[in-house]
């Protein structure tokens, strides 16, 4: 070997040490940074004219699972959801109350019993039936809040789904404008490993909204498609739409076209709002406004109906005809089975008995039409009454014979078990993600290793510098002769 051919291999290697520990470094001071996938140098030995010539610098290899990190990103999808399923429950239960909790709407009917009792043990107490007045009242006005928190939460995520399509459009546009990139770079030679990252993160951000696959395509482009067969891009990105409700009342739901779901070219992807997109926190936003919530509010209805219902029964109060508002209202008329949607947030206390509107408690005791003052120690409506309250019953909407307290704390206890139903899963889809990730996180940047390899590196890079020095020794020599 000629000596301009030992330095010239030298210097090769010299070059390769150099970018190998360019590379190492990136390695290290990347271990932490999410979306990093580990990098390797490759490198082959140079051939020229039959004969070796040095190391010759390839591509920059950048390691990712595609395995582990799909599974890790299905099942942050399912973490998402259940998570967001299960802050909605919550919050429902703390509009609701617990079961036997105080100030829960179980709690402020057994009050009403409680009063019943009491104004019947002392009828010509103003006192208790003051009191008992009070009460009822509290009943509607816990319902008639419960209502409205339950709306309020079906606007709140409303307002979710539609800033979770803008930040998914947003993401999409981040991919197809990061797979052009790459492409470009690779049929330039650069080095697209850092693209590659930021595309990961954008991928990530996906898949938190929607439960997504990457499948390869040439030049280092990427296409997403959902588990159920929903393609979000595969060259271009698609563009989902959706128009927000700022207002959302009972009445209104995506069946009845009083609410929207997601579109794509102006035409709705599915039926129930989301169609192949759900399973993520987007999913969960549909499966909150459109079923969870509807139930809780239909629950919240049937309390409302059947405790208005026992007590506008003329064989309760004689002095009522049929067609007549008892004592409990809907918004001050007479309750009609057939408009049971949404009653809770009308119910209301009669203004014939509500002392806030000029109404006489006498006549919880004398009859709501009652012509004249009954005799004060007359007992009997106060009684049936109590005994329509208390006894159990069928609803229209509930086979199940209960009293009205009973089947408001069987309503709480409902909300309750959803959301120890989606907590459980919030476990199981926690240890899975965490389980992956950990696996992601071994497969990435091993620092012990990567340092190990600094040294390799420095001692490649001394040892061609030692040639190199060599071959200078060799020159002054001939060059002395």
């Amino acid at each position: 070997m000629s000596i301009s051919s030992s330095l010239s291999n030298a210097l090769s290697g010299m070059t390769a040490a150099s970018r190998m520990a360019e590379v190492v470094s990136s390695n290290v001071s990347n271990s932490l940074t999410d979306g990093y996938g580990r990098r390797s140098l490759n490198l082959s030995s140079a051939v020229v004219g039959g004969r070796g010539a040095g190391v010759e610098i390839g591509s920059v290899t950048r390691h990712v699972d595609r395995g582990i990190l799909g599974d890790r990103r299905l099942a942050g999808a399912s973490l998402g959801e259940y998570s967001s399923l299960v802050s909605t429950m919550t919050r429902v239960q703390d509009v609701v109350g617990e079961a036997g909790s105080t100030g829960s709407i179980s709690d402020r009917i057994v009050a009403v019993e409680t009063a019943l009792i009491g104004a019947a043990s002392d009828p010509s107490s103003s006192i208790n039936l003051s009191v008992l007045a009070e009460k009822l009242s509290d009943v509607a006005a816990t319902l008639n809040t419960a209502s409205q928190g339950i709306q309020t939460e079906r606007e709140r995520a409303d307002a979710s789904i539609s800033d979770q399509v803008t930040r998914l459009n947003t993401a999409l546009g981040q991919v197809e404008q990061l797979n052009k990139d790459i492409t470009n770079a690779k049929n330039s030679g650069y080095d697209a490993s850092g693209l590659m990252d930021q595309r990961q993160l954008a991928i990530d951000e996906i898949s938190k909204i929607v439960p997504v696959r990457e499948m390869n395509r040439s030049g280092g482009q990427i296409a997403l498609m959902s588990p159920s067969g929903e393609t979000l891009i595969d060259g271009e990105a698609k563009v989902f739409g959706f128009v927000q409700n700022p207002v959302i009342t009972p009445d209104m739901t995506l069946q009845s076209g009083g609410l929207n779901g997601i579109t794509l070219d102006g035409q709705q992807i599915g039926s129930d709002g989301v169609g192949k997109l759900a399973g993520g926190t987007l999913g969960a936003a549909f499966q909150a406004r459109d079923s969870e919530l509807v139930s809780a509010q239909a629950g919240l209805d049937t309390i409302a109906a059947d405790l208005i219902g026992r007590l506008q029964d003329p064989n309760v109060d004689p002095t009522l005809a049929v067609g007549q508002a008892g004592i409990l209202t809907d918004a001050g008329a007479v309750f009609d089975v057939a408009n049971t949607l949404g009653l809770s947030s009308r119910i209301s206390l009669n203004a014939l008995v509500d002392p806030s509107n000029g109404g006489d408690i006498t006549k919880l005791r004398d009859g709501l039409n009652a012509a004249t003052p009954g005799a004060s120690g007359n007992s009997s409506l106060l009684q049936a009454l109590s005994t329509a309250i208390a006894e159990p019953r069928t609803t229209a909407t509930d086979p199940v014979q209960q009293s009205v307290a009973s089947r408001a704390s069987s309503f709480e206890g409902e909300m309750g078990s959803r959301r120890v139903e989606f907590e459980s899963e919030v476990s199981f889809a926690n240890a899975r993600w965490s389980s992956l990730k950990e696996a992601e996180s071994a497969d990435g940047v091993d620092t012990d290793y990567e340092m190990q390899m600094l040294l390799r590196v420095e001692q490649a890079y001394a040892a061609n510098a030692r040639v190199i020095q060599t071959v200078q020794t060799l020159m002054q020599r001939l060059m002395e002769i």
